[in-house]
């Protein structure tokens, strides 16, 4: 072990799968360590069972708010992230952490994880996943105007107060480091992190499998889009794709994603008749590989007002999977940055609907280079995702 031995509450309020893996990392370092996510909240999940094989010092459990999680309704998910930051904050106070770390975690709730660590002592590490005051604002403007303006400011003001009140700040990104000095986060408490994948987890797989051949993929060329499907992503994008091909038998379109997004998309396929779009909802981790190993595209979306400031894990993942990519993210976010300086696929402008259509189909008609953007794609997971290096990272960040 690296570091002298700490109790350890990771929060991760989306409950996704690299979050958790170093949890289990960090409790194989010897560390006593408590994960919590969102059960209620509508998104992919990791490995969020205790396995065989995980030490006695791990413990994972889920937060339920007993009833369905109102993401589109302002008023009610308001009331509902402040009951969640209660029952964290019961969990916090019951393990007695000497560190909290939470990440992707709504606001009003991490504003009492915040408060109910330092009740207790523990140290407390906002791990910033995207700068969400930024991002309210601009949601919230377009909907509601001048109204939506003082709300997105309020959570505005509300997320630097948290981030200077917090022990250690873990950016994901050496671009949010201009927000942060904006917002006077003194620059001794930032470390940036970046984000990765459970590479162990995600073996690069042939693309016929059990699950290709269930879903009749093995024989098409299939563009594929797996995760969240929410504000931050234009659906339409992935329908001017189908609507391009709708007419070629060997050209599948697959969509496996839950909410909103995925609602609209199953409308305009009833509206459209498309037999070449085809949306499922969230799969199982464990399926996952074989999922992403069924496309011969894998696609990410990210909205234009995302800027730098949301850098999608999808992709991550993607790369793990070794195949080509095709994504529609502002060139300036780290995920561009990243698929176009190491050659794994394409990037466009998530606003150039037509540049991503001619995207979709430089790949298709140049089938011969797509094995080299899977293998970069690969190399570069296998080079930069070791959980073991990771974690001592993190652990460089806890106090003797």
């Amino acid at each position: 072990m690296s570091a002298t031995k700490k109790r350890i509450l990771i929060h991760d309020y989306s409950g996704h799968p690299f979050q958790v893996q170093l949890s289990r990392q960090l409790a194989k370092n010897g560390h006593d360590v408590l994960h919590l996510y969102s059960a209620s909240f509508q998104t992919p999940h990791g490995k969020l069972t205790v396995q065989d094989d995980d030490e006695k010092t791990f413990m994972v459990r889920g937060i339920d708010l007993g009833v369905p999680f109102q993401k589109y309704q302002f008023v009610k998910r308001r009331s509902q992230e402040i009951t969640y930051g209660k029952l964290l904050a019961k969990e916090i106070k019951a393990y007695k952490p000497d560190i909290v770390i939470s990440g992707n975690t709504p606001l009003d709730a991490q504003k009492i994880a915040l408060e109910s660590s330092h009740r207790l002592g523990a140290k407390f590490f906002f791990w910033v996943q995207d700068v969400q005051g930024i991002a309210i604002k601009k949601i919230l403007q377009q909907k509601l105007s001048f109204v939506g303006g003082l709300i997105g400011q309020f959570y505005t003001n509300l997320e630097k107060q948290l981030l200077k009140k917090s022990d250690k700040v873990i950016l994901i990104s050496e671009d949010f480091k201009e927000v942060m000095a904006q917002w006077s986060v003194p620059e001794d408490k930032l470390a940036v992190i970046e984000n990765w994948a459970p590479l162990e987890d995600m073996p690069s797989l042939e693309k016929d499998n059990a699950w290709s051949q269930q879903h009749k993929l093995t024989d098409k060329f299939t563009f594929l889009y797996s995760g969240t499907l929410g504000l931050k992503h234009n659906p339409d994008l992935l329908l001017q794709i189908a609507l391009k091909y709708q007419d070629r038998t060997d050209v599948q379109v697959v969509v496996v994603s839950e909410g909103l997004g995925a609602d609209w998309l199953k409308e305009q396929i009833e509206v459209h008749q498309l037999s070449n779009l085809k949306t499922l909802g969230f799969q199982d981790f464990a399926d996952l590989p074989k999922v992403l190993a069924s496309s011969d595209v894998l696609i990410a979306i990210l909205e234009p007002d995302a800027g730098v400031f949301s850098v999608p894990s999808k992709v991550l993942s993607y790369m793990c999977a070794g195949r080509a990519l095709l994504l529609a993210v502002p060139q300036e976010n780290l995920a561009a940055r990243l698929v176009a300086k190491h050659e794994m696929g394409l990037v466009v402008s998530p606003e150039d609907t037509n540049s991503f259509v001619e995207a979709a189909d430089q790949l298709l008609e140049s089938q011969d280079k797509l094995g080299d953007y899977a293998g970069q794609a690969r190399a570069y997971a296998e080079t930069t995702f070791n959980i073991e290096t990771i974690a001592q990272r993190f652990e460089n960040l806890f106090p003797s």
